[in-house]
């Protein structure tokens, strides 16, 4: 717990230097010398590891974008709090880089084929990029595909999908942090960290949502974790009345349920009102992503001690850059990249690492202690 509490911290320390701006970051190849030859002497040649070229983790390019033309951003879904504020940030970047952003989506989440048209129409329409959140990480590979086939940047945002099939996946966070997060949330929450558990995810195909209860699942066969049982994984389509009718069916069904986890803003929000609604607060808790303005509340009457998340404005703004860069030609979105995106990181450079990814930063917890100062300097 001291670990934790020292990051909550280091996170309103960080906000009162940066607003609006999450610290995050990014990993540099490290080199090391090569053996000499015995004869003649030379002079040892440095190599970097495998994973970075030396010839693309020499330059280091500021990125400065100056495109013009359309960039199409598809979200899981329109209407939802999380990509609302990572569009904040998307519009933001195109004041910098250049380019005409709009967003085009399904009204709700959960169907993993609704995303293809919305593709299809952006590569006919001649899109420079392309920035989507996939629900299906399968389904909408074709699509994204065919696009790149006709020249259009395919950005991956929050949640990716098959490797091929897209240019650069701008990922939130390390995968198996967040799970390591959300099964320490549940252990910090529970009754010295025993009883039932349950999950309220997002999309069944969610490719970042499965990720993560993948990597907390991993976490909770650590015998500290022994005292937990997961009794249900439920799936809310990251709707507010399906959450909200999963999260009444998860208490109905199991009255000795100690924490609800939920990996998503949605789905954690109408988990907390459920059980505020009910009276449960104290008896059933509620832990999780959440956006801090929507979670103030149920943080501080106890509904929910903790949850955490990343800056998603910052999220947006970096996927957009990205995208700017690509169009632009200053990157080519090959493993081994770097990158400086001005206001963000720093001034430190963003690494392009396994799988064409590149990682905004750690999440931030919120609580008690620093939900007021996150939810007054973090607008969404």
């Amino acid at each position: 717990m001291f670990n934790r509490l020292s990051r909550f911290a280091a996170g309103i320390a960080l906000v009162a230097v940066v607003a609006s701006a999450c610290s995050s970051t990014a990993a540099t190849p490290t080199v090391a010398p090569a053996t000499p030859a015995p004869t003649p002497v030379v002079t040892p040649v440095v190599t970097p590891v495998a994973s970075a070229p030396a010839s693309a983790a020499a330059a280091v390019v500021t990125i400065k974008g100056g495109i013009t033309g359309s960039v199409v951003v598809i979200p899981k879904n329109l209407g939802n709090a999380y990509f609302d504020a990572g569009y904040v940030g998307i519009q933001k970047a195109a004041t910098a880089f250049g380019g005409t952003p709009s967003q085009a989506a399904p009204a709700k989440g959960g169907d993993p084929t609704a995303q293809i048209p919305f593709i299809q129409t952006a590569t006919t329409q001649k899109a420079k990029a392309i920035l989507v959140s996939a629900e299906d990480a399968t389904a909408i590979a074709p699509a994204l595909t065919a696009a790149k086939a006709q020249g259009v940047k395919v950005v991956m945002w929050d949640s990716n999908s098959k490797p091929g099939a897209y240019d650069v996946f701008v990922n939130q966070a390390d995968t198996a942090g967040i799970g390591k997060g959300l099964a320490q949330m549940a252990c910090d929450t529970a009754p010295s960290c025993t009883g039932e558990i349950a999950i309220l995810s997002a999309g069944q195909t969610a490719t970042n949502q499965n990720a993560w209860i993948a990597a907390m699942a991993e976490t909770m066969k650590d015998t500290k974790f022994a005292g937990l049982k997961l009794v249900a994984t439920v799936y809310g389509n990251d709707a507010p009345a399906d959450s909200t009718a999963q999260a009444q069916t998860l208490i109905a069904a199991h009255p000795n349920l100690k924490v609800i986890v939920s990996p998503t803003s949605v789905g954690v929000l109408a988990a907390a009102q459920v059980v505020q609604s009910k009276k449960l607060i104290g008896k059933v808790a509620v832990v999780g992503l959440g956006t801090p303005k929507a979670m103030q509340a149920y943080i501080l009457d106890g509904t929910a001690p903790e949850v955490e998340l990343w800056n998603t404005i910052d999220l947006g703004y970096l996927a957009y850059a990205v995208a700017a860069g690509l169009v632009s030609g200053e990157i080519k979105g090959t493993v081994g990249e770097q990158f400086i995106v001005p206001t963000i990181n720093g001034g430190k450079p963003y690494t392009i690492g396994a799988d064409n990814t590149i990682i905004l930063g750690d999440p931030l917890i919120f609580n008690k202690d620093n939900i007021a100062q996150f939810a007054k300097d973090l607008p969404f």
